[in-house]
């Protein structure tokens, strides 16, 4: 019974990676939610929404040993997400893009 939870949960989790935008790992305090891992790719850009407002956006993607997560903050946030590091950011889930309230740079 117990390997075919863990065969449901592998089920799920395969399935739902495959929608895009997944949070490797998270938590659900007052709305904030965090993700962590090896930041492998920083890019800045703009999202130009329905209103022809411009919103500066920095796109970064974090990898572990669960696979990858990609989060849209706002802003230009790339100083505080160095490539390379393993970093835990905290954050509350926006549209077009999530505000970044805290980056812990951890040592490994």
């Amino acid at each position: 019974m117990r390997t075919f939870g863990l065969a449901c949960l592998l089920a799920l989790v395969l399935l739902i990676s495959g929608c895009g935008n997944v949070f490797v790992r998270g938590s659900w305090n007052g709305g904030t939610q965090t993700v962590s891992g090896v930041v492998s790719i920083v890019q800045l850009t703009v999202v130009v929404d329905g209103d022809n407002v411009s919103t500066q956006v920095t796109v970064v993607t974090l990898t572990n040993n669960f696979g990858s997560s990609t989060v849209s903050f706002c802003g230009d946030q790339r100083t505080r997400l160095p490539l390379n590091e393993f970093v835990q950011a905290t954050f509350l889930p926006g549209q077009p893009c999530s505000d970044l309230f805290n980056v812990v740079i951890k040592i490994h």
